[in-house]
C-alpha cells in the first residue's frame, strides 16, 4: 500500500513502484517445505491513495489524493474532508491488509496514518489477528528543522525511514538510534541525469540569446494563489527594467491550468503543463517556491530566486517552532544563502524583482552560483535512489 498526496510524492511513489517490481522479480526464492508457503514467485500487487502517475505505474488508487494537497495549518480548514479521506485509507489498509505500507511525504497525514495503523495492530494482536505490517516512510519529516520530538514518534511508527537528504541518517543516528534509516539518494538524479549530461555537453539545442526568466509557482492550488500575483508583479518590474526579457512559466498538472489562466497572465508569458527540464536548460535565472523544484533548479545549475508564502496562521506558528535559518534545501545543504529567498512578509514583487536583476545582470556571479550548486547536487548521492530505496523495502 502507498500513500502520496502531493505531485512530487505522487512521482516519487511512481518511480518506487517501478523498481520494487524490479527488485522482487530478480530477487531469490525462499526455499521452503510448505505445502503452502507464504512467500511465493508471485508479482507484487499495489494500492492505496496518490496521483495519476501512481495510477500510470499500475497502482489501484482508491482515489486521487493529490487533488485535495494542502500545506500547514491551512489542512484543519478541510478537517472533516480529511478525516473522511483518513478514514477510508485506514479501513482500506485493514480489510485488504498489505504485508508493507509505504508513506511517501505529505508529512502529517501520513504520520498520523503511520500512527493509526500501528495502534490497530497493537490492539488487536492475538492468535486470528496475525497482521502486523512494516510501514515505511519514504522522505523523512523535516523533524530536524522543528519538533524535535516527532523523531521519537517516527521510531515507534515506522520500521524504515528512507531518507534522500545527506546529512538525515547522521541526525537520525544521534538522535533516535532506534529508528532504521537508510540513505538511498536524491531520484532526480535518476530522473534528470542524463537530459542534465546532455545539457553540460551541449548536446541540447540552446534557447534564444535573449534572458530568458522561468516562473515556477508550485504545485497546489493554494501555492498558487499566493505566488503567482507576486510572481507576475515580479515579471512587470523586471521587463521594464530589462529589455527584450523572455518569460516562461511550467505548471505541473493540467488540473491547474485553469486556475493559472484566470490570474491575469501577460499574454506574452508562455505558460505549458510539463516540461520543467527543457525549460530549465534554456532559463538563465528562474524564481520559484521553496521545495522539490528549487533543488531541481540547483540540479539544472540555474541560479534561482525562491519565495514561499502561506496563511497568516500557518506562518505565525511556523516561524515560533521553525529553528533552521533557510528554507530552501539548496541553502541548507551549503549552509548559506546561494539561492535569494523570501518568505512571507518579504516575499514581495519588489523584492523579488531586484534579487532577479541582480543575477541577470552579473554573470560572474551566475557563474559563482553555479560552482557552488556542483558541489550541492554532488552532495545528493549517485544514480539509483530509487532501486535502493526499492532494495531496502525487500529486505525489510
Amino acid at each position: 500500500m502507498l500513500i502520496a498526496g502531493e505531485a512530487s510524492g505522487d512521482m516519487l511513489a511512481a518511480e518506487l513502484v517501478h523498481a520494487l517490481r524490479e527488485e522482487i522479480a530478480h530477487a531469490e526464492a525462499v526455499p521452503t517445505n510448505d505445502l503452502q508457503p507464504l512467500r511465493t514467485g508471485l508479482a507484487p500487487r499495489f494500492f492505496g491513495a496518490g496521483g495519476p502517475r501512481m495510477a500510470a505505474a499500475g497502482v489501484e488508487l482508491a482515489f486521487d489524493l493529490t487533488a485535495h494537497s494542502v500545506i500547514g495549518l491551512d489542512m484543519l480548514r478541510h478537517y472533516f474532508k480529511f478525516r473522511g479521506l483518513f478514514n477510508r485509507l485506514v479501513q482500506l489498509a485493514i480489510e485488504r491488509e498489505p504485508a508493507v505500507i509505504i508513506c511517501v511525504d505529505f508529512q502529517l497525514f501520513n504520520r498520523l496514518f503511520a500512527h493509526a495503523i500501528k495502534e490497530y495492530v497493537r490492539a488487536h494482536r492475538g492468535w486470528f489477528h496475525d497482521w502486523d505490517p512494516k510501514i515505511v516512510q519514504y522522505v523523512s519529516p523535516q523533524v530536524w528543522a522543528s519538533r524535535e520530538g516527532r523523531a521519537d514518534q517516527l521510531a515507534r511508527d515506522c520500521d524504515l525511514l528512507l531518507s534522500i537528504i545527506p546529512f538525515e541518517k547522521e541526525w537520525y543516528a544521534r538522535r533516535t538510534p532506534n529508528l532504521r534509516v537508510e540513505f538511498v539518494g536524491n531520484p532526480i538524479v535518476d530522473r534528470y541525469g542524463s537530459f542534465e549530461r546532455r545539457v553540460r555537453n551541449a548536446e541540447f539545442t540552446a534557447g534564444p540569446s535573449s534572458p530568458t526568466v522561468l516562473l515556477l509557482p508550485g504545485s497546489r492550488a493554494g501555492e498558487l494563489a499566493r505566488h503567482l500575483p507576486v510572481m507576475l508583479g515580479a515579471l512587470t518590474i523586471l521587463r521594464a527594467n530589462m529589455f527584450g526579457l523572455r518569460a516562461r512559466m511550467i505548471i505541473p498538472k493540467e488540473s491547474l491550468l485553469q486556475q493559472t489562466r484566470s490570474a491575469g497572465l501577460p499574454e506574452d508569458l508562455q505558460v505549458q503543463v510539463g516540461g520543467l527540464p527543457e525549460a530549465l536548460a534554456q532559463a538563465d535565472v528562474a524564481i520559484a517556491k521553496t521545495g522539490t523544484v528549487a533543488t531541481e533548479c540547483a540540479f539544472f545549475r540555474v541560479p534561482t530566486v525562491t519565495l514561499y508564502k502561506v496563511s497568516w496562521h500557518t506562518y505565525q506558528y511556523g516561524k515560533r517552532i521553525i529553528k533552521v535559518k533557510y528554507l530552501t534545501l539548496p541553502n541548507l545543504l551549503a549552509n548559506e544563502e546561494v539561492f535569494p529567498e523570501f518568505i512571507q512578509n518579504a516575499a514581495t514583487a519588489e523584492n523579488i524583482a531586484k534579487a532577479a536583476l541582480d543575477l541577470l545582470r552579473d554573470q560572474n556571479r551566475r557563474a559563482k552560483i553555479k560552482a557552488r550548486l556542483a558541489d550541492i547536487v554532488a552532495s545528493l548521492g549517485g544514480s539509483g535512489a530509487s532501486r535502493r530505496a526499492a532494495r531496502a523495502i525487500r529486505d525489510l
